[in-house]
C-alpha cells in the first residue's frame, strides 16, 4: 500500500492525454519512457502506462486537436520534460519512435522540443534543477 506525506493531500496517480489513438500513443510512450500497461478499457478508449509509482494515460477523444505549439492558436493541452543523458542520442532515438521535431527551438542546448504522435509538445533535458 502505497503512503501519503503528513504534508501532501494526495500524490500525483497519472498524467492523461487526450488523442485520437490511444493504443498508438500509448505504444510511443512505453517505448520512450520504458513503462508497461497496467490498464486498458475494453474499448480501447483508455489506456494507463505505469512504473508502478506514476501512470500515463491515453484517453481516446472525439474531434483532437492537436496542439500548435508554440502559437496559441490551439494550447499545448499538456507538456512533460523527460530527463536524458546526451540530448543528441535521445532525439535520434525519439524520432524514430515516431516522434517529430518542432521547428521553433528556443534554446537547444538545454531543452529540444518534440512532438508526440498525437501532436503533444514534449521536451528531452539534460536540465535537473539541482
Amino acid at each position: 500500500m502505497t503512503t501519503i506525506p503528513q504534508t501532501a493531500i494526495g500524490r500525483l496517480a497519472s498524467v492523461s492525454f487526450d488523442c485520437p489513438d490511444p493504443s498508438r500513443l500509448a505504444d510511443f510512450y512505453g517505448a520512450l519512457l520504458g513503462l508497461q500497461r497496467a490498464y486498458e478499457s475494453p474499448n480501447g478508449g483508455v489506456v494507463s502506462l505505469s512504473d508502478g509509482k506514476v501512470a500515463v494515460t491515453m484517453m481516446r477523444t472525439a474531434n483532437h486537436v492537436a496542439p500548435t505549439w508554440p502559437t496559441s492558436r490551439q494550447q499545448q493541452q499538456v507538456h512533460l520534460d523527460i530527463l536524458v543523458d546526451d540530448l543528441d542520442d535521445a532525439v535520434t532515438r525519439t524520432l524514430s519512435l515516431g516522434a517529430t521535431q518542432a521547428e521553433h527551438q528556443p534554446a537547444p542546448d538545454a531543452w529540444r522540443v518534440l512532438l508526440d504522435p498525437a501532436g503533444h509538445p514534449f521536451c528531452l533535458t539534460t536540465v535537473t534543477g539541482n
